[in-house]
């Protein structure tokens, strides 16, 4: 079986070569591809296509998928959780060190200097660097406000350097805590991390419940002066009540990697806000890792129905029991597994094993049967009400 596959923007060779051969045909033309792999590009629902059955992201944030739509539909959405968490964390210390060591203005500083002698050079110098008296990291105290793969490691890191690190995320999975070091204190209030930190970093996703996280009365409540460092998503964070917060001096600066007027203003008027041009997970190292896992968790799906790394289906991972598998995508509601085995055994197929998980209003059932589902039984199964999807895979 060949599966099309199209890709939008730049994917690194090592995640197209997982998918090079006699399944796959790969193509950034292709009108009705099998799958999409992607990174930054916005992609439109018109491209939902009735062909598409996955969408891979390349990278961690999403919100430039229609997932709903995608739910909808019964199209997988992929991400790659952890892929670049390594080139986050990296960032996150080059800002945190921004932040508080004069660096930028710094660097300015010398920068400017014309007119002047090499005998007062020095002197010059050194008088002026007072300008730039910074506090170092060592026992002071971050805040880390998400706790996934990336934030895990920014928590890792802050331990690292002798910081007192402060953890939030109250959807925190079990895998994630495991990770964490004892050092690191959990919270379960955001105002209290904001209040108690003098440094805080943000690694949650743009979603509806975390737009604008940080707003007016988040930023009231926190310790004068606290550096704030956004290398997650610029929806998380309301702009303008961050410059009021530094105007007032409640905030003593932001790092972001999100750029807009109002901020780009502040950044020139008053340097208390540096703006990278969104390059948190710019390195050669994080594109090929996200690239590849993207790349194998489609392949897997594609090839075997196998769903790891889903922001919108349940993750099932199961090993063939047979040649011969069939999935269901369907709404979940009762009575759906009785009516799919009842399809199955008016056809005479019997079920070596049938395993079936749910994530919200969605439900995926990976079936391997003894012998091959016929058209016929492929679109009995689609007729079934509430049900979403059927591939066979064989």
């Amino acid at each position: 079986m060949n599966f099309k596959v199209k890709t939008h923007n730049a994917i690194a060779d090592s995640g197209i070569s997982v998918l090079k051969g006699e399944n796959f045909l790969i193509s950034e033309e292709e009108n009705d591809p099998d799958a999409i792999i992607l990174r930054s590009y916005k992609l439109p629902e018109d491209e939902l296509s009735i062909s598409l059955k996955a969408v891979a992201r390349a990278g961690a944030g999403y919100n430039n998928v229609p997932v709903s739509k995608c739910s909808e539909l019964g199209i997988v959405v992929f991400n790659t959780p952890g892929a670049n968490a390594n080139a986050v964390k990296e960032i996150v210390l080059a800002g945190l060190l921004m932040s508080s060591r004069g660096i930028f203005a710094g660097a300015n500083f010398i920068k400017g200097i014309e007119g002047i002698s090499a005998d007062d050079l020095k002197s010059h110098v050194e008088s002026g660097k007072k300008e730039f008296k910074g506090r170092e990291l060592k026992d002071g105290t971050l805040g880390v406000v998400g706790m996934g793969a990336i934030g895990a490691q920014v928590a890792n890191m802050g331990v690292m350097l002798d910081m007192n690190v402060l953890g939030y995320d109250p959807a925190i999975t079990i895998e994630a805590a495991w990770k964490l070091p004892n050092k690191v204190s959990k919270s379960d209030d955001l105002k209290s991390v904001f209040m108690n930190s003098d440094y805080v970093t943000l690694h949650v996703p743009a979603i509806e419940s975390t737009k604008n996280l940080v707003d007016k009365d988040l930023l009231s409540a926190c310790k004068p002066g606290l550096k704030l460092i956004n290398f997650a998503r610029d929806e998380i964070v309301d702009s303008i009540a961050i410059i009021e917060a530094l105007e007032s001096g409640q905030l003593g600066s932001y790092v972001t990697d999100f750029a807009d007027l109002e901020l780009i203003e502040r950044s020139n008027s008053h340097g208390d806000v540096i703006i990278f041009p969104h390059i948190g997970a710019s390195t050669k190292q994080a594109e090929e890792n996200c690239s590849v896992m993207a790349a194998n968790q489609l392949k897997d799906f594609l090839e075997n129905g196998n769903i790891k790394n889903s922001v919108n289906f349940p993750e099932l991972v199961e090993s063939r029991k047979s040649k011969y598998r069939i999935t269901v995508s369907n709404k979940n509601v009762a009575g759906m597994i009785g009516q799919i085995t009842t399809v199955l055994a008016d056809n005479n197929l019997n079920i070596i094993e049938m395993i079936n998980k749910s994530r919200d209003d969605i439900a995926y059932n990976v079936i391997d049967l003894d012998s091959k589902a016929s058209e016929k039984v492929i679109s009995d199964l689609s007729a079934l009400n509430d049900v979403i999807s059927v591939r066979g895979i064989s």
